[in-house]
């Protein structure tokens, strides 16, 4: 009875053991994959997050590309508006000087037409006014 009762026990040990070793083997696996599936879950993130940072870089490049040619053409475009605005002061310097010339002109052809007139008092009078600047 008691050498049955100690093989009973030890068949019961041997049952515990192995269920226990089962279970734990169990356990390992089920953790192995938790791990596995947290990893893989980090993992996604992380490559989602450096793609994301890689089509960043690309746009960030483009537009500091776009950023430097918009820079050289609005120099390009002010360069070509002071050279417009010279034009026109030059263009507005020769019409004084047209204006000043016509007015010359005018004053002498009044001048030849009184002294053809013979009014030579009036002709003089304009030498003085003309000589005078008024």
């Amino acid at each position: 009875m008691l050498s049955r009762a100690l093989k009973e026990h030890h068949s019961k040990q041997t049952e515990l053991k192995s269920r226990q070793e089962r279970r734990r083997k169990e356990a390992v696996a089920a953790a192995d994959a938790v791990a596995k599936e947290l990893v893989d879950s980090l993992n996604a993130g992380v490559e989602k997050a450096y793609q994301n940072q890689k089509r960043l870089d690309a746009e960030a490049k483009c537009l500091q590309l776009q950023a430097s040619r918009f820079v050289q053409q609005t120099q390009k475009w002010l360069a070509m508006v002071e050279g417009f605005n010279q034009a026109l002061k030059e263009l507005g310097d020769v019409e004084n000087w047209a204006r000043s010339i016509e007015a010359d002109m005018q004053e002498i052809a009044s001048g030849l037409e009184h002294a053809y007139k013979g009014n030579w008092i009036l002709v003089y009078r304009q030498m003085i006014d003309v000589s005078q600047g008024t």
